[in-house]
This record gives C-alpha cells, structure tokens and sequence, in this order.
C-alpha cells in the first residue's frame, strides 16, 4: 500500500500491488499499476442465482452474439421484464462479501434498466422520429436490485462510465494476451457490441484502451505530491526539483500515450454510427425523455429520482490533472455540471482526486513547480525550474489536446447529426466542454507569461509552438462555439 502524505489511508489508498484475489476490496481503487482501470479484470460469469438475469441480458440486445435480433431489435424487452423477470433482490446478500461480484451485478442491472427506460426512444429514433418520452417508471424487479447491489458496491443506483458501461464491461478474449486492443471484447451491450469490430464495441473498448496506461499517470502524481509535501525528498535542493521533474515527465509521457490512443476513436467507432447507441446512455437528470424524474417502484417512498447518464466525462484521468495542476475553473453554472459529476465515480477515485486536490494545494505544489515561491539562485537551479515549467506547460498542452480531441467527438459524432440540446450526462452539448477547454488555454497563457517575464530564455522553442497553436485553436473554438450557439438559439453562459 503505498502512502502521500499523512492523511489518513482509507481517504486515499493507493496500491503498489492490486491484489486481484482480495475479493473483500471495492473491484475499483487507484494503483501505480492499473491506474483507474478496475484492481482485476471484470466478473464475466453470475452466481447460479441469477440465471435469469444472465438470460435476459444475452437475448437483450439489438443484435445477440449469434447475430440474430433480439428483443430491443422489435420492442419486446419491456413486456418480457413486465411479465416473467423474477425480483432476485433476496439473492444479492449472498455475495454481499464478493465486492467485484457485486460491481458485476451493478454493471449488469444497471444496461437493464437503461434498457427498459430507453427503449420506447430508441423505437421512436429508429423511426427517424424525436425521443419522446422513456418510461417513467422502473418496476421493483429491476429497481430493488439496482439498488441493493449499488449500495454495496458504491454507486448511485443508475448507469455509471466506470462501474458499468465502460470500465467494467470488458472480457479478454485469450487471457495470456492481456489488456492488447485487439484481446478486449465487451460483456454488455446494447445494439450491436458484441460485434467486436462494431462502433458500440470500439467506443466503449478505446476507453479502456486508454485508461490502461493510467498506472504510470497516477505513479507521476504520487512522485510529485511526494516531492511537493516534502516527504521523499528535503526541501528546498536540486535533488527535490529534479525528482519532480522526473515525476511530471512521467505524467508527460503518459497523457502522451493516452491522447494517442484516444485518436483511435475515429476508426473504432463511426461517428454516422454513435447516436444510434447513443440513446441508451441517457441519463435521467435534465432529460426530455425524463421530464419529472423517474420512479423506482418500492424506493423513496415512490416519489420520482433523478441521476446521471453515462459520460466520458466521469473518467478520472483528466480531473486528475486538473486537480494536480490547480486549473482555475470559472465560477459558472457549467462548472456546477463540473462537480456534480463528482458524485458519479468509484469511492476510491473520488477519495483520490479529493486528496490530490488538498495536498496540491496545501503545499502550493504550483508555486513550488513554478517557481513562484523563490527566484532561483544558481544557474542550475535556473536550468531546472525552465525545465519544470516546461514540463507543467507541455502536459497542460496535454490536457488541452485531449480536451479539444472531446470537442471534435461531440462536434462530429454529435453536434452534425442530432438537435437534442444535452449530452448523455445532462450537460449541455454544446458549451460544456468549452467550458473546460478555455480555462486550459487560459491557464496555458498565464505560464507562457510568467515564464518569459522571469527568463529571459522563455521556455525553448516546444513550448513556443505548444503556444502557437493553442493559440489559435482559441480562435477557432470560439467561432465554432459561436456558430452552433446561434444555430440552435443558445447562450453561451
């Protein structure tokens, strides 16, 4: 178990070693090893106990692993889930010790009642018309058990990116080949995910492609925290911000390999293909489809609820970043989307974002990095803070280009093919991510300014084109966002 800091454990664990054999362990916590991806590859397999739900899922989607339709293909899950799907609430505290067996019936009843809410709106999409209404009532078949198996396991009892759709819905094809692209297959799906070379398969698939290389992005983080805090090295050496130079371009290196992999995208998954999956990620929280929430028969006293639909946006890489690096958000609604998000991660990466975020700050580890403390005394001194500026710049410029990459997904896979005003998360589609973005670009523009105020050197010919083009990718952001405010009749606050 390894340590930053002294806050205590439980707010934070990180693990060297991921014990995949700990059944008593959440299937999600943070390690230097898989990162953000669950500590062992997702359960596959259910208990006897839950036959019928295993059956319904294989026969759910819109085209089965045998490549005929299933019930989703002409409307029938509703009636099958309304008339002969037993309630197996009684069953779950039978593995209520077996945590990644409970993330897997989570996983599970949450792509069924996503189904069975959605599916009158995919009908209607199907027939090129507007979504209209889902089903404003989950019956107490499916919701005591969401619940019951989301309570144990940590999650609002609703589809989540990491806990369901995403992050735990993959299987290896050969087990001795890993976590290769070409191994993952999906356990879940909707339309036509089993399909391994399908747009559904490949958007899900590349998520996970990319957070495999998370490990060595929180190993950075923990390096720098470390550094930062004063507890792997003294302060105020050579020693100290060399090693934290060598912990940031460690987090360089990654949020390289995991912008690559995200460029992938294009290929795996068709944007003309996305929005007719789409529709089953919906979330309940600022929907059309959900205008007054939805009612989870037997729970809150049946008044309706309302949660999140699933959102690449709850990944925790980026949030990583943004909390490690202190990037000022703006004080807006959009950024009350921002932390509301929060809630709709694992425990384990909430705790973790929450203590990056505090011992950051605590320790001013952006005045340190930056050298805003102290002017340095030494040419070598002199040398290494360019070189920590350089860095922070560069990996900002990562989280840029990862940013900008998730405008360009919602732009064409989105914006290009569809009205509805809100992403699957109940953000609104078009200036949420902008939102994010422009704080990025601006922090950018304050470094590059502190930088060249300070050395008169500035920061080296990279980060002049790093700024070069950040630059005018502003310009190009707001023309954009401009064009599709005025198109669609929005502010763009």
């Amino acid at each position: 178990m390894g340590s930053i800091d002294t806050v205590p454990p439980s707010q934070f664990q990180v693990l060297d070693d991921p014990r995949p054999d700990d059944k008593s362990l959440p299937a999600f916590m943070v390690s230097t090893t898989r990162g953000f991806l669950p500590r062992l590859d997702p359960v596959v397999t259910l208990p006897k106990e839950f036959e019928p739900l295993e059956s319904l899922l294989q026969r759910m989607p819109v085209k089965t692993l045998s490549g005929e339709p299933g019930l989703l293909a002409s409307g029938r899950l509703g009636g099958v889930v309304d008339n002969e799907f037993p309630d197996l609430t009684d069953e779950m505290d039978k593995y209520k010790h077996d945590l990644p067996m409970m993330n897997a019936l989570y996983r599970d009843y949450s792509f069924l009642a996503s189904a069975y809410l959605l599916e009158p709106c995919h009908e209607r999409f199907v027939r090129g018309e507007e979504y209209g209404l889902g089903r404003q009532t989950l019956p107490r078949n499916v919701s005591r058990p969401i619940a019951r198996c989301a309570e144990i396991a940590g999650f609002m009892p609703f589809m989540e990116y990491a806990g369901s759709y995403a992050l735990y819905n993959y299987r290896l094809q050969d087990p001795s080949r890993g976590l290769d692209y070409s191994n993952l297959r999906l356990i879940r799906a909707f339309e036509h995910g089993l399909d391994p070379a399908s747009s559904e398969a490949g958007f899900v698939l590349v998520h996970v492609d990319m957070v495999k290389n998370s490990g060595p992005l929180v190993a950075g983080t923990v390096k720098c925290l470390g550094v930062g805090s004063g507890v792997t090295t003294p302060l105020g050496t050579s020693q100290e911000r060399a090693a934290l130079n060598q912990g940031l371009g460690d987090i360089l290196g990654a949020l390289q390999k995991i912008n690559s992999v995200m460029e992938t995208m294009w290929g795996k998954s068709r944007p003309t293909e996305y929005t007719s999956f789409r529709t089953f990620i919906f979330g309940i929280t600022s929907q059309s489809m959900f205008p007054h929430g939805v009612v989870y028969e037997g729970l809150n006293d049946d008044r309706p609820m309302s949660f999140r639909g699933e959102s690449g946006a709850n990944d925790s890489m980026v949030p990583l970043m943004d909390n490690l690096l202190q990037v000022p958000m703006p004080n807006t609604p959009l950024t009350d989307i921002l932390k509301d998000f929060r809630k709709y991660r694992p425990s384990n990466h909430r705790d973790f974002l929450l203590h990056v975020k505090d011992v950051s700050e605590r320790h001013d580890l952006r005045g340190f990095a930056l050298a805003l403390r102290a002017r340095p005394a030494t040419d070598e001194d002199r040398d290494l803070v360019r070189e920590s500026r350089s860095l922070w710049l560069q990996i900002l410029d990562q989280v840029r280009d990862f940013r900008w990459r998730h405008w360009c997904f919602a732009r064409e896979y989105i914006l290009k093919r569809t009205s509805h005003p809100t992403a699957t998360g109940g953000s609104p589609i078009v200036t949420w991510l902008p939102n994010q973005l422009e704080a990025v670009l601006a922090e950018m523009v304050n470094i590059n300014e502190i930088a060249g105020r300070d050395d008169a050197r500035g920061l080296g010919k990279t980060c002049e084109g790093i700024m070069d083009a950040a630059l005018r990718q502003r310009d190009t952001l707001r023309k954009e966002v401009d064009k599709y405010c005025a198109e669609r009749g929005v502010s763009r606050t």
